[in-house]
């Protein structure tokens, strides 16, 4: 049954927000080197939504993976057998060197258990003040764009970059915040698309002639880096400490050990890469959704409005909107930032019956897996109440921050701040799609909006 808007009434829709379109025919070494440069995501068959488990050899053997219980064992059972592939180093390490996100074993568990205190629930909901502020500039700017079309996305990542300077920089004085997002935009767009060699599985030493050009963008970010870790060392340290401030005083508990000025450097940089990438992506992804979705849009805009009045949410505000979380889960399901991960076998494994020889490249395809037909009812519809109940929700199945050891350790961070953003903006603005604008799911190193996310903002 459907209401006048073309939407079923028992919440599922006659339609589907944007999807990436999966392979339905094998592509071979030049389709799959054409299709990852063009989208990574267009690599995964669309069967992967409907079976536990695929291999094939395209230069290398592979195992796209969507078992929950496979999965299980190679991020948390297995995780050392498992370690990052070749590919993510290759793209990363040259940005953020040894850092936590790429380094493995002791070096990776030194570093964790650092950085660990830097996350606690504690330090996070003191840093939420500065979240509230970015939501209140972010209104502003919409407020000043009311009645027209904005792309939501590059609002967003203004948002969150604020956010991830001013919480690691106490407020960025002399810190080229324009300086390193330049940066960052610029490596990644000249070193995050696959290259043919990567594809053959060609050895890391050789080459990659679209990655060779990066060299002015890397230092320039590292510079920015290094030169705030040595402002940071030499200001007085008043008030709440930031990120910076907690990692320079961060030592491993089993060893004492702290970080090198290199290895603050590397965290630091991927701290704000991840730090505002990811989340800024959420955001505009759960607008476009509200969007696409009127209703839930009201009923979010409601209770926005009860919980706020007139003001930005705070960190207080986080259990009276319970709906507004659920918005962010979906948008994460369906739109995960980290949509394709890899891994690489070091030892002989069984992964549901198929034999995993070392060297085997093993892919999570966390799109594919958020949209599995096994897994998930109606999975390409927009429906914020799967997530009412948590627990209903299968552990493995569910992979927007990974799992395991290595979760993401600034997944509570990500949440506390887009629910504070999204519950302002909702409170405070109506959104509407734009006939024509529909966004493309892209990924390039994170799932991107291609083209934007064009919404008209009018006033509550």
């Amino acid at each position: 049954m459907t209401d006048k808007t073309g939407r079923r009434m028992d919440n599922t829709t006659t339609d589907f927000p944007v999807r990436v379109p999966l392979a339905t025919v094998p592509l071979g070494i030049w389709g799959s080197l054409q299709a990852g440069r063009r989208n990574v995501l267009e690599l995964i068959p669309e069967i992967a939504t409907r079976k536990p488990i695929l291999s094939g050899t395209t230069g290398k053997r592979w195992h796209m993976v969507m078992d929950p219980q496979a999965l299980r064992h190679v991020l948390r059972d297995g995780v050392e057998d498992y370690p990052k592939s070749l590919v993510t180093k290759l793209i990363l390490e040259p940005a953020i060197g040894n850092s936590m996100f790429v380094a493995e074993g002791a070096d990776w568990h030194w570093q964790r258990r650092t950085a660990a205190p830097v996350f606690t629930h504690r330090n996070i909901a003191a840093l939420a003040p500065v979240m509230t502020a970015a939501a209140d500039r972010a209104s502003a700017r919409f407020a000043a764009a009311s009645g027209r079309a904005i792309d939501a996305f590059d609002e967003m990542v203004a948002a969150t970059f604020e956010v991830i300077s001013d919480v690691t920089f106490s407020g960025g004085e002399g810190f080229d915040r324009a300086g390193v997002h330049r940066a960052i935009e610029t490596y990644i767009s000249q070193t995050a698309k696959l290259s043919v060699l990567d594809i053959l599985g060609a050895p890391g030493w050789v080459p990659r002639p679209g990655r060779m050009f990066s060299g002015p963008a890397l230092r320039q970010m590292k510079q920015m880096a290094n030169g705030a870790i040595d402002q940071a060392r030499h200001r007085p340290k008043t008030g709440i400490p930031d990120l910076l401030d907690l990692l320079l005083a961060g030592e491993d508990p089993n060893s004492g050990r702290k970080m090198n000025p290199d290895e603050l450097r590397d965290n630091l940089l991927t701290f704000i890469v991840a730090g505002h990438e990811t989340t800024a992506l959420t955001l505009a992804w759960s607008l476009y959704l509200c969007a696409f979705d009127p209703k839930v849009q009201d009923a979010a805009r409601e209770e926005a409005q009860a919980a706020l009045g007139d003001r930005a949410a705070t960190a207080a505000d986080l259990p009276a909107l319970p709906l507004i979380r659920r918005i962010v889960d979906e948008a994460l399901r369906l739109y995960p930032p980290a949509a394709f991960l890899a891994r690489t076998a070091r030892k002989t494994d069984t992964l549901c019956g198929r034999e995993v020889r070392p060297g085997d490249t093993v892919i999570l395809p966390i799109y594919a897996l958020h949209r599995h037909h096994d897994q998930w009812q109606n999975p390409d519809a927009f429906d914020p109440d799967r997530f009412i109940d948590p627990k209903a929700v299968p552990r493995f199945a569910y992979l927007p921050f990974g799992d395991g050891p290595r979760i993401c350790i600034g997944a509570s961070f990500a949440l506390q701040e887009a629910v504070i953003i999204l519950a302002t903006l909702l409170a405070r603005f109506r959104y509407a799609l734009i006939p024509g604008k529909a966004p493309k799911p892209v990924m390039i190193l994170t799932l991107r909006p291609e083209g934007g996310v064009w919404l008209k903002v009018d006033p509550a």
